[in-house]
């Protein structure tokens, strides 16, 4: 079995000195691709130098939403500099948080906006992260237009009737541990209703593990997790799952084996 876990965070320093033993175990459940995500200078960094260590890992990198109050000039010409890496994968995570509120709505919409069109630029899809604004991202997502290399609705917790406006605009939908916990069920029935070939799964470690982890430090290896619910919910085997997700990222990324 192999899984994409398309995006985790085994850069932060909840995972320092510890990359070997969450990659073996993860190999052990199946999980055989990692997508770090690096959203500031620190963990853009440390990605970079983790896909340079390990094989199984490649990188995203871009400004979190949360850190939209910092976005400037030479903070867009830092980033560009990076997406000369030969194995970062997509730009992000980027979007909108109005949960945090770090930086006003139009701020963090202006660099929304401006980091799409990187990618755009630079032929690579985006991964969005939001949290409290699903209109105002749709809104944005669609005024801006979604590139050739598509999108990423990263950690979706939304409908299915969202979830589909979303895959019109050109974006591919992301569950993580969240489609496991009971009371989830839009985000269940998004699953187990949307197109396979329009879904990822992912872990968004240490964040939001998965039931039986609940409560715990997730871990990219519960991955699996993701997809034995998907599997459940749809009533497939996990390695179908398992195979249809880890296909629709490598094609998403623009990866072979």
């Amino acid at each position: 079995m192999n899984i994409f876990d398309t995006h985790t965070h085994l850069n932060i320093e909840d995972f320092a000195g510890r990359e070997v033993e969450e990659l073996a175990l993860a190999k052990e459940m199946g999980v055989t691709c990692h997508n770090v995500v690096g959203f500031d200078h620190k963990t853009i960094q440390r990605a970079l130098e983790l896909t340079e260590i390990y094989p199984e890992i490649y990188a995203t990198i871009g400004w979190h939403p949360t850190e939209a109050g910092t976005y400037n000039d030479q903070v867009e010409n830092w980033l560009v500099e990076q997406l000369a890496h030969p194995k970062i994968l997509a730009l992000g995570e980027i979007g909108l948080d109005y949960h945090w509120m770090t930086a006003p709505k139009e701020v963090q919409i202006e660099v929304f906006k401006r980091q799409i069109q990187l990618s755009k630029d630079h032929d690579l899809p985006f991964v969005v992260h939001t949290r409290d604004a699903l209109e105002d991202t749709h809104q944005v997502i669609k005024e801006a237009g979604v590139g050739p290399r598509g999108g990423i609705m990263h950690s979706y917790s939304g409908s299915l009737e969202m979830a589909e406006r979303f895959i019109d605009l050109g974006m591919t939908i992301s569950f993580s541990g969240v489609v496991t916990f009971k009371k989830a069920l839009d985000v269940q029935e998004a699953a187990q209703l949307l197109p396979l070939d329009k879904i990822l799964v992912e872990t968004d470690a240490p964040y939001l593990a998965p039931v039986p982890k609940r409560g715990r430090e997730n871990r990219t290896a519960y991955t699996r997790y993701v997809v034995d619910k998907i599997a459940e919910l749809r009533g497939l085997t996990s390695e179908e799952v398992a195979q249809a997700t880890y296909d629709n990222a490598q094609k998403l990324f623009g990866l072979t084996d």
